[in-house]
């Protein structure tokens, strides 16, 4: 069915209907209307116009499909990566960087205004790093053998669970590309069965690589159903001896019918279990499951905007919430008085304390266990409450505890501007806090993701 002038209410699956994109979405799509009908187009940007084919209509919004460019956008480019258009590792190749930064700074602005509330937050220009390529530094590519036998390392197709084989990456830090070609090579010849999720067969599922952007230290480890792999030790150590920067090669068992990437155990097979990154001034050790932001350059940049923001006396009590690892935890702990950190995982608790002791430092309490169950039991109001909760944001229960300890301060780190405008919306109610700054930070390059840090005051 084809009807490129088709009338708003009547649009039918498998239609063809000219639309100009007006927006970009948070999902990366891009928006077009029809009366006051909806369409989610990706692979589009603001200002082109196309001929899309409906793939699935509703009735207030369709989603479908760019079938043919009519008119491209001034904001369109050509993507750096062959597989751009088939890769689901990246959204906005397609979108110049300039504009890339201007629609996500629209995204935190529209969230504040429609979901929070916020009709006159004062929200700082996007924060960005030097690159918009290669920043990336970690990528975990699932595996996968070929019709032919040959295996294939990539991302997903968007979507789907179809792997797109890749040799090298253009947004992941260039010095893991000459590991990734080869050592497909070498899987293949060492013919380790690859897993199949289908039949729940095989063992190897991932390929993890993660780099010190500052130290050049690489880890290398496989995820695997089971960790018995024949020579896995003669050619760990070749690869040690291939890579001069390769520090370790470790093996991390997940058995599991499952689409999380790593399981519980990891062990190392050659050299450290670790590498070694600076970050904000301090020495970190990083293995291969731990959390750390993906873009150390950006994030550094965030966290001293953070620290000019606070203006730190030195006597202030924090309390770091979702604390991780500890990445903005030390840091800032050199510049209070107190620190008590929460962390619900016991693994990264562990490698928080052993970072804390890397560094000397000693002002710096941790607790395992929930912010639901730990921030209730504090004895003291803390002066500065840093909030690092996962993508869907704080419970009610943490929110409600915030209102009752009433912390003068709050500093409230999300990854999703949806998310954070709802708990904002609740914290900033009549008598309660107020936002005096939004900081938003491109963390994520070539998607539509976007970091950012709200600033609160009683």
């Amino acid at each position: 069915m084809s009807s490129k002038n088709a009338t708003p209410g009547i649009w039918q699956q498998g239609q063809l209907v000219e639309v100009t994109i007006t927006d970009l979405s948070d999902s990366g799509d891009g928006v077009g209307r029809l009366g006051s009908q909806v369409v989610f187009v990706p692979d589009t940007v603001t200002g082109d116009r196309a001929l899309v084919r409906l793939l699935q209509v509703k009735p207030n919004y369709a989603k479908g499909k760019l079938h043919q460019l009519l008119e491209p956008s001034p904001h369109r480019i050509r993507p750096h990566c062959i597989v751009a258009d088939k890769c689901g590792g990246c959204q906005w190749q397609h979108v110049a960087w300039d504009y890339q930064k201007l629609a996500k700074q629209n995204l935190v602005v529209q969230a504040l205004e429609r979901i929070g509330g916020f009709s006159s937050a004062t929200v700082a220009p996007i924060l960005t790093a030097v690159d918009s390529l290669a920043y990336r530094n970690k990528a975990t590519y699932p595996l996968k053998r070929s019709a032919t036998g040959e295996i294939q390392a990539g991302y997903y197709q968007q979507g789907s669970h179809q792997v797109i084989n890749l040799n090298q990456c253009p947004v992941q830090d260039s010095r893991l590309n000459p590991l990734l070609a080869q050592i497909k090579q070498d899987i293949q010849q060492m013919g380790w069965s690859v897993y199949n999720e289908q039949r729940h067969q095989g063992k190897l599922r991932h390929l993890s690589l993660r780099i010190g952007r500052r130290t050049g230290e690489i880890l290398l480890t496989l995820i695997t159903t089971d960790c018995n792999l024949q020579n896995l030790t003669v050619q760990a150590q070749k690869w040690l001896k291939n890579y001069p920067q390769l520090v370790g090669v470790c093996i991390n068992h997940n058995p599991h019918r499952t689409n999380v990437i790593f399981g519980d155990h990891t062990q190392c097979v050659v050299g450290k279990p670790y590498l070694k990154e600076e970050f904000a001034g301090l020495q970190f050790q990083l293995r291969p499951e731990t959390f750390f932001q993906i873009n150390t350059e950006a994030a550094e940049t965030l966290f001293n905007v953070i620290v000019t923001q606070l203006a730190l006396t030195g006597n202030e009590f924090l309390v770091d919430a979702y604390c991780g690892i500890g990445t903005f935890t030390l840091p800032l702990a050199q510049r209070v008085r107190q620190v008590v950190a929460i962390e619900r995982q016991a693994a990264s608790v562990e490698q928080a304390q052993q970072n804390t002791l890397l560094n000397g430092i000693a002002n710096v309490k941790f607790q395992t266990g929930t912010v639901e169950k730990l921030l209730p039991q504090l004895s003291v109001t803390p002066d500065l409450l840093l909030l690092d909760p996962p993508r869907k944001g704080c419970t009610s229960a943490v929110l409600k505890t915030i209102l009752e300890i009433s912390p003068a301060r709050i500093i409230y780190l999300s990854c999703k501007p949806a998310t954070l405008a709802r708990d904002l919306k609740l914290l900033c109610q009549p008598g309660n806090y107020q936002l005096t700054y939004v900081q938003p930070a491109d963390f994520f390059p070539q998607t539509a993701h976007v970091e950012c840090a709200a600033f609160l005051v009683r």
